[in-house]
């Protein structure tokens, strides 16, 4: 089955996990993605959990990233390095990178230099607060929990008075990563219009701002600054998670079409005609009188006793599932979320899935990720027409790896 994106060779120059993210998506959709590394390997491969013993080619972190992918090492310190890439960049649809703003363009790679040697080309950078910002923000250097905590995402995260708190995935990187793929297919679009590349100047802080949902027009229109309510939400109830007997559900009200019967299946019948209730408006203003009371009740039932009765009346719900409980969810093995591969030097592992579902060209994950350097002499014999002896004189010199 041929990918969306056949035909296309991205350039990745990128570490980790924001850069990463938006390779993957390509390589999933079927993009050639050369992911170029330094000698000691991109940093994640340092990162656990690791499969069977600890080493550069068995981090479950960078294999779940790098899926699809090839591995190109290549030293940038060298001018050797330096001109393999030159002749890369020529043959390359897309360049990727997400280093500190000023890296690349020290290398001699930076998107003026890039663009000049293929004017067609198509140049994502992500970083913390992206390349056009104010001077004292363009290098300031950001990880994931800096971006959670400057755009305001964790002053809305956490339970109701706490503290701050990070969200349970890396939404900062994440989110840039999904945002920059999706800046670069519409580059490639506007490419096959106009025949030019262009550069797209992704930042984490842009990016998690941009997904605030209602938080910044509450602030905007109502002058309120919103703050974290646990699983809540601000403007709907009821709408959160609430304990069992057992465990926990959610609960999730998002109309007043279902006000009525839920009150009925809880028990609570009188909570349908006491005019604190009548309206999700007003739910909301007596948030905590109408959560005491539900909570009562449902802490009765265990949840698999409510999910049953919510099921039959069609209640939105959903238990508060553990990883465990969701990587062995029939839905999520019937929608091939969770997919084995042959991972080299491990073996067979498991990995979660593509997302996207298109009915022609669907996403899919079709090998594991590479070993570091697996692919450099593919690469420089098929693309660059390199010799055995050139490419030999190369590992020597210690260009590429050994």
């Amino acid at each position: 089955m041929e990918g969306a994106l056949k035909g296309i060779r991205v350039l990745d120059l990128s570490h980790v996990l924001a850069g990463p993210t938006a390779t993957m998506i390509l390589a999933d959709l079927g993009a050639e993605v050369i992911h170029v590394e330094p000698p000691q390997g991109d940093d994640a491969r340092e990162y656990g959990p690791f499969a069977e013993k600890i080493d550069k080619n068995h981090s479950g972190y960078f294999i779940s990233l790098n899926r699809n992918k090839k591995s190109l090492v290549l030293n940038l310190k060298q001018k050797k390095g330096k001109e393999i890439l030159q002749e890369l960049i020529k043959v390359s649809d897309v360049f990727v990178e997400n280093f500190r703003p000023g890296t690349m363009s020290a290398l001699g790679f930076g998107w003026e230099e890039v663009r000049h040697i293929n004017p067609k080309i198509v140049y994502a950078s992500i970083s913390g607060f992206g390349h056009e910002a104010l001077p004292e923000y363009a290098s300031r250097p950001a990880y994931d929990i800096v971006a959670q905590a400057y755009s305001g995402l964790m002053s809305i995260t956490g339970p109701e008075d706490g503290p701050p708190c990070r969200a349970g995935s890396s939404l900062g990187d994440i989110i840039a990563g999904y945002q920059a793929a999706i800046g670069i297919l519409a580059a490639l679009f506007y490419r096959t219009i106009t025949g030019r590349g262009q550069r797209y100047d992704g930042s984490m802080v842009d990016g998690l701002f941009s997904i605030m949902e209602n938080a910044v027009a509450r602030y905007t229109i109502e002058g309120e600054i919103p703050r974290a309510l646990g699983t809540a939400h601000p403007s709907i109830t009821p709408f959160q998670a609430f304990r069992t007997k057992d465990s926990w559900i959610v609960i999730a009200i998002g109309s007043d079409k279902f006000w009525s019967g839920f009150c009925t299946i809880v028990g609570r019948n009188d909570l349908i005609e006491d005019r604190r209730f009548c309206t999700n408006l007003l739910r909301t203003e007596n948030r905590k009188a109408l959560v005491n009371m539900l909570t009562e009740e449902l802490i009765k039932r265990t949840t698999r006793d409510w999910a049953d009765i919510f099921e039959k009346e069609g209640i939105p719900y959903s238990p508060v599932n553990s990883i465990k409980q969701i990587c062995e969810d029939p839905q999520i093995q019937f929608r091939n979320m969770l997919v084995e591969i042959e991972q080299k030097g491990i073996g067979r592992m498991k990995i979660a899935g593509s997302p996207f579902r298109l009915s022609e060209t669907p996403g899919r994950v079709y090998q594991g990720a590479p070993v570091l350097g697996e692919h450099t002499e593919e690469i420089l014999a098929s693309l660059l027409k390199k010799t055995k002896t050139e490419i030999q004189t190369l590992r020597a010199e210690g260009v590429i790896n050994n």
